[in-house]
C-alpha cells in the first residue's frame, strides 16, 4: 500500500511514483493529500470492523426475538394445559370430598339404627321384667305365649324398628347410588387428568428449555457485545497509534512524524488508575457495599497487585474477582470486582493497572466494586456491620471518591450521612 512507502526526505519513492502535477504542489498540499489517505485508510478499517461487529450484534438480537416469541407461544399453551389441568383436578378432589361425606352419613346412618335397636331392646326388657307382679318372679311366671302387656309392647317396638330400618335401608339406597355417580364422574376426571399431564410437562418442559437457551443467547450476546467492545477499544487505539506514526506533516521541506500517544492513561494522584476507562456505555447506580454501575467492556485493576479470588456463588452472576493492592496508598487492602463480569485472571496471577480484569457484559444485575474484606467472599462494609442491603455505606462512599479521582463517574447515595465510619487511618481521597 502506498503509505508504506512514506518515509522522510525529499526524494521518496512516494514523490518520485506521483505525477507532475502533483509533484509541483508545495509541500503542505502534499501533506494534506498523504494525511487525507491515511485517515481514509484508517476509517475504512475501523468500519470494517464495526460491521463486522454490529452483524454479529444483530444475529444476537434475532436469535434473542425469536426465543422471546417462542416462549410466550410455549407459555401461552402452557397456562391454557395448566388452567385446565387445574380445574379438573380441583373437580376431582371436589368428588373425592363429597364420596368422603356420603360415607360419613352411611356410617352415621348405621349407628343411629344400632342405636335405637339398643335402646328398644332394652326398654322391652325393663318393661317384660316390670309387667309380672313380684319383678324377677314374675318374669319367670309369664306363661309362653307372653302376657298382654308384652304383646302391646311387641307391637310398639316392631312398629319402630320397622319405621327405622326402612328409613335407613331408604337412606343406604340414596347414598349408594350417589355414590356410583360419583364414583363414574370421578373415573372420567381421572381419565381427562391421566391424558392432559403428558402435554402440561411437555409443554412446561419446551418453556424451561427455551428459557435456558434464551439465557445462554443474552448471555453469549452480552459476551460477544463485550468482546466486540474489547475489540473496538484496541482497534481503535491501535489505529490512532498507526495513524500517529503515518501521519507526516511536512515543515521546512522535510516530513517529520507527530509523536504517537501514550499507551497508558494517566494515573490519579493516589498513582492508582481508573479501571472503568474503557467500558462502554457507563452508567453509575447506587453507593452501597461498593458502587454500582452498567455498561459494556473491559473492567481493570487500579494497580498492582495479586488476585485473591475470582468467583463466589453468594454473588449474582458468581464473579467476585479480588485482588490485593501492592502499592500506593491502598497497600495492603483488597479491592473486589464483582457480578456480571466474565473473568480473565485467575487465582496468584499478578495484574498492574493495564491488566484486564475481566469483561463487563450487560447482565441483569451490572457490576459492583469496592473494598473485600481479604478475598473471602466479603466485602468491608458487610463484616462491620454496615449495610442491610440497601443503604449507602462508608466504605462505599470511600471508594466512589477514589474513582472519581481517577476520572471515573461516582455512585448514587441512598442515605445521608452514610451509615457507618471508617477505620482509622484508612486512606482518603
Amino acid at each position: 500500500m502506498m503509505h508504506r512507502g512514506v518515509h522522510c526526505g525529499r526524494g521518496s519513492t512516494v514523490l518520485r511514483a506521483m505525477p507532475a502535477e502533483t509533484r509541483r504542489r508545495t509541500p503542505s498540499q502534499i501533506s494534506v493529500l498523504l494525511l487525507t489517505l491515511v485517515l481514509a485508510m484508517g476509517a475504512g478499517a475501523l468500519t470494517s470492523v464495526r460491521q463486522a461487529s454490529a452483524s454479529t450484534a444483530s444475529g444476537g438480537r434475532s436469535t434473542i426475538a425469536a426465543l422471546e416469541q417462542r416462549i410466550a407461544a410455549d407459555g401461552a399453551t402452557a397456562k391454557r394445559l395448566v388452567a385446565r389441568y387445574d380445574a379438573d383436578e380441583a373437580r376431582e378432589t371436589a368428588i373425592r370430598a363429597r364420596l368422603i361425606a356420603a360415607e360419613r352419613e352411611l356410617k352415621l346412618g348405621r349407628a343411629a339404627k344400632a342405636e335405637l335397636g339398643r335402646e328398644l331392646r332394652q326398654i322391652a326388657i325393663e318393661t317384660y321384667v316390670n309387667a309380672g307382679s313380684g319383678g324377677l318372679a314374675g318374669l319367670l311366671k309369664v306363661p309362653n305365649d307372653l302376657s298382654g302387656i308384652a304383646a302391646v309392647y311387641t307391637a310398639i317396638a316392631t312398629d319402630q324398628l320397622s319405621m327405622t330400618v326402612t328409613t335407613y335401608e331408604a337412606d343406604a339406597r340414596n347414598v349408594e347410588v350417589e355414590e356410583s355417580v360419583l364414583r363414574r364422574e370421578q373415573a372420567a376426571v381421572e381419565a381427562v387428568l391421566r391424558q392432559l399431564l403428558p402435554d402440561r410437562n411437555a409443554a412446561e418442559a419446551a418453556v424451561a428449555q427455551d428459557e435456558v437457551l434464551l439465557r445462554s443467547a443474552k448471555g453469549n450476546l452480552r459476551t460477544a457485545l463485550a468482546v466486540d467492545a474489547t475489540r473496538d477499544a484496541a482497534a481503535d487505539a491501535a489505529a490512532e497509534r498507526d495513524l500517529a506514526r503515518q501521519t507526516v506533516v511536512v515543515s521546512a521541506g522535510s516530513l517529520d512524524p507527530v509523536p504517537a500517544p501514550s499507551a497508558s492513561p494517566p494515573a490519579g494522584p493516589s498513582g492508582y488508575v481508573n479501571p472503568l476507562r474503557a467500558v462502554s456505555a457507563l452508567s453509575p447506580e447506587r453507593i452501597d457495599q461498593g458502587v454500582d454501575y452498567s455498561g459494556f467492556g473491559p473492567i481493570y485493576a487500579i494497580g498492582a497487585g495479586t488476585v485473591l479470588s475470582t468467583v463466589n456463588g453468594g454473588w449474582p452472576g458468581g464473579t467476585y474477582i479480588t485482588y490485593r493492592l501492592d502499592n500506593g496508598p491502598a497497600a495492603g487492602l483488597v479491592v473486589y470486582a464483582a457480578e456480571d463480569i466474565e473473568p480473565l485472571v485467575q487465582v496468584g496471577e499478578t495484574v498492574t493497572s493495564n491488566t484486564v480484569l475481566g469483561t463487563v457484559y450487560e447482565g441483569p444485575d451490572g457490576i459492583e466494586t469496592g473494598w473485600a474484606d481479604n478475598g473471602s467472599g466479603d466485602t468491608m462494609a458487610r463484616v462491620a456491620s454496615q449495610f442491610f442491603g440497601w443503604n449507602s455505606t462508608a466504605f462505599g462512599a470511600n471508594f466512589s471518591q477514589l474513582l472519581v479521582s481517577l476520572g471515573a463517574p461516582g455512585g448514587i447515595p441512598q442515605n445521608h450521612p452514610f451509615t457507618g465510619v471508617l477505620p482509622a487511618a484508612w486512606p482518603t481521597w
